[in-house]
């Protein structure tokens, strides 16, 4: 896999809307576009993606493999031109995450290689996973200590690319309580990333009552340049590309973001 760049997107909407934005990212000089796959299926939207656009990878962030058929990732790789579908895998739920993982990467090793495939790593070993059967991870929700240790197992030759949490909102109770009404309070009771955040250093009252020190820790937010800085931090780190929620992100900082980060 080619390396990815320094800026990616997410894109949160679908059909025509989603590729009119991922046709615009693209011509602004986003590197990749990463769409989300919650908790179901989105290969069709990222086919469409795909064919809307010129040459910006398409990843999958994330595709569930517990819900998306081995077979039907593979498909659509193959059905799409070469270089343009990054498959990026995760939600290994269950008591055994690894060996399933392991299992599905078994199933797509003879269509997908290693080399267009992305983990949705978080805990050392799923990072291990990512650097000896991918071409990288993409953790979410992380800090930029988190970031460092991430780069140190992952090694120089695998791509860490950070899913940022940004807020538009200068004020700190304000912007403190938009994360805390959006998907935080769900994905913290999620076990894969609430014990993730206690690796980090994160206290179980954190967790639980969405400290300001934990989202301070995960976000990125104040004004324009505030947010820059916050994801070049993360670029520092050992980042190589780190991806914003576009959809969250004020139009007018769609092009900002590029020059200051590309």
């Amino acid at each position: 896999m080619t390396k990815l760049g320094p800026l990616g997107a997410t894109l949160n909407t679908t059909g025509a809307e989603a590729v009119a934005a991922a046709a615009e990212l693209e011509e602004l000089g986003y590197a990749t576009l990463w769409l989300p796959g919650g908790q179901g299926n989105n290969l069709p939207l990222i086919a469409e993606v795909v064919h809307g656009t010129a040459k910006i990878p398409v990843a999958s962030g994330i595709l569930p493999v517990d819900r998306v058929p081995a077979a039907e990732v593979a498909r659509a790789y193959a059905d799409l031109p070469a270089g343009r579908f990054v498959v990026g895998l995760g939600g290994a739920h269950g008591p055994r995450p690894l060996a399933t993982l392991n299992d599905y990467l078994d199933e797509i090793d003879d269509t997908v290689p290693a080399s267009a495939r992305i983990l949705s790593a978080l805990g050392p070993r799923m990072l291990e996973l990512a650097r000896d059967r991918a071409a990288g991870a993409y953790p979410y929700l992380v800090t930029t200590d988190y970031v460092a240790s991430a780069r140190e197992i992952l090694g120089p030759d695998r791509q860490l690319v950070v899913l940022v949490n940004v807020v538009a909102e200068t004020d700190a109770t304000a912007a403190r309580d938009t994360v805390r009404a959006g998907s935080l309070p769900f994905l913290a009771g999620v076990p894969g990333y609430a014990n993730n955040l206690r690796r980090m250093g994160f206290t179980d009252s954190d967790v639980t009552d969405l400290s300001d020190r934990l989202i301070d820790g995960v976000t990125a937010w104040g004004a324009l340049d505030t947010v820059v800085a916050r994801l070049r931090e993360y670029r520092a780190a050992g980042a190589d590309q780190v991806v914003v929620p576009a959809g969250e992100v004020p139009r007018e900082w769609w092009p900002e973001l590029v020059t200051a980060l590309a």
